[in-house]
């Protein structure tokens, strides 16, 4: 099969659509290396996170449309595929370009724009709905990320449940790995790591709650980590920290690697995401191959992602946050190592080898 990819977040989104469009090309790449995946990009990458294999491919556009890349992956890009011989093409992010006349997949991640329309400017809510209207009409099969974001294309689209398939996400292998102490203790001293912490993964914007973390622990002498890109809600995280005098038990980290990442992610003593609403939460299922007790969201996609061996509060509640933080640290060593080894085990099921059985099956029913 040659399979064709609008790669746009691929070479450029360093965070949430960008590692789930790395790992399914990889983990595709990896255990199907007879396909060929061509890997469309508007334009010249800055971002230094994907890594070709064999048998993949980066197509730009051609002549005139190098400087009108926008434009190219809303329908031009649809000529160079079929001259490229594409038999199937995938938009990876809630899109699909116009006049697609081949078999096609859209992946929706989430519709937080019809859930929480708030959240986004009123002509940024205009763009997605129309995009993922478009895309949904036009896909030969949609795939979303959760049951909840199935239920979320039903409910606000009317999607038929028969168009659409649930396909989980992965993540990147460097979580899977355990570091050694040595190289623990490493990763602690180059980011001054306090010796417990409770960590947060994530941008630091409002709909991931990160502040609930603050505020619930703003009395007590609990570390916490915040590692996400700083948005304006993560400048007012910052000035709650520093009115409050916690700026000595308080470390935000941006733009770091994904070994450090992991790294930090293994160092921790409990991992916290109290987000309001996601499509998934990719950084829910990296704590659990991390080994680290999570505490995350009652509802929505969180249970999904999470497992049975997670903590699940109300996310507007800080002292069920601050009850979760206080019992997971005070949890004795046989019943956390219980808590890490179910999670693991729960993990399981966002393993490589699963998600590319599924994804084969999927396309391979297109072409049938």
């Amino acid at each position: 099969m040659r399979i064709g990819y609008d790669a746009k977040r691929i070479f450029h989104n360093a965070s949430g659509l960008g590692n789930y469009s790395r790992d399914l090309v990889r983990i595709l790449a990896t255990y199907y290396p007879k396909n060929h995946y061509h890997l469309y990009n508007p334009k010249k990458q800055k971002l230094n996170r994907w890594k070709p294999l064999p048998n993949t491919i980066e197509k730009q556009p051609k002549g005139i449309w190098r400087c009108f890349h926008s434009l190219w992956r809303q329908g031009p890009i649809v000529r160079q595929l079929k001259n490229d011989g594409i038999d199937i093409f995938h938009g990876l992010s809630g899109e699909l370009p116009k006049a697609l006349d081949m078999p096609s997949v859209v992946t929706v991640h989430d519709l937080i724009f019809y859930r929480y329309p708030e959240l986004y400017t009123s002509i940024d809510v205009e763009i997605h709905k129309r995009k993922v209207k478009h895309a949904v009409k036009t896909a030969s099969k949609i795939v979303a990320i959760s049951e909840q974001t199935k239920a979320d294309l039903i409910e606000f689209m009317g999607v038929p449940a028969k168009n659409i398939e649930v396909i989980y996400q992965g993540c990147h292998p460097i979580f899977k790995t355990n570091f050694t102490e040595k190289a623990l203790n490493a990763v602690a001293k180059k980011h001054q790591l306090p010796e417990k912490f409770v960590l947060y993964v994530g941008t630091l914007e409002a709909r991931k709650n990160a502040l609930s973390i603050a505020k619930a622990l703003k009395d007590t002498n609990y570390y916490m980590v915040f590692v996400g890109k700083v948005k304006a809600y993560g400048e007012a995280l910052k000035k709650y920290v520093n009115e409050n005098n916690m700026s000595s038990r308080a470390l935000f980290i941006e733009n770091i690697d994904l070994e450090d990442l992991a790294g930090i992610y293994q160092n921790a003593t409990v991992f916290c995401y109290p987000s309001f609403f996601e499509g998934f939460g990719i950084p829910i299922i990296e704590a659990l191959y991390s080994g680290v007790p999570l505490i995350t969201t009652k509802g929505g996609c969180f249970s999904e992602a999470g497992g049975p061996s997670s903590i699940y509060i109300d996310p507007q509640s800080e002292t069920e946050l601050l009850t979760a933080v206080e019992s997971l640290y005070a949890e004795s060593h046989e019943s956390r190592k219980n808590r890490i080894e179910s999670g693991l085990n729960y993990a399981q099921k966002f393993n490589d080898d699963v998600l590319a059985k599924q994804w084969n099956k999927l396309y391979k029913s297109l072409l049938t």
